[in-house]
């Protein structure tokens, strides 16, 4: 007997009733929403802006139109096929993965960027359980 359909059959079958009150003095539930945030309601700071978050997708489109014109269109079709078989090897999901070889795909290992040093999963002071995090990534829970 198949379990896991049959929860998610029950699951979808059994109505939930939403206890939120809709109005203008309504308070936030922090809990089950999260934080509220004021930024994201707001426009770019900066023309740039947007340009620097797409950074990275522009220099690889750039680099796959001059590859094309150069080498044909064999050489861009192979190298994406390369970042997709590099991006699927990780580790466990309570484990952090350097990704190495994506970096030297990209040729990117040499570079030390603002992320190498101040944003460091892997000395997080927040790691789950790795129990629960397999699973999840199972489709178990």
């Amino acid at each position: 007997m198949n379990t896991r359909g049959f929860g998610s059959q029950l699951k979808d079958s059994i109505p939930v009733p939403d206890f939120s009150s809709h109005g203008s003095f309504e308070s936030c539930d922090t809990l089950r929403k999260g934080f509220t945030n004021a930024k994201s309601e707001l426009f770019p700071a900066h023309p740039l802006e947007l340009s620097e978050k797409n950074l990275s997708l522009n220099e690889d489109k750039m680099d796959f139109s001059t590859l094309r014109n150069i080498q044909g269109l064999h050489a861009p079709l192979k190298l994406q096929m390369e970042f997709k078989a590099v991006k699927q090897v990780q580790r466990l999901p309570f484990l952090h993965s350097s990704n190495l070889s994506l970096e030297i795909l990209k040729g990117s290992y040499d570079c030390i960027g603002f992320e190498d040093i101040l944003n460091d999963p892997a000395q997080s002071e927040v790691m789950g359980d790795s129990h629960m995090m397999m699973e999840h990534k199972l489709g178990l829970l």
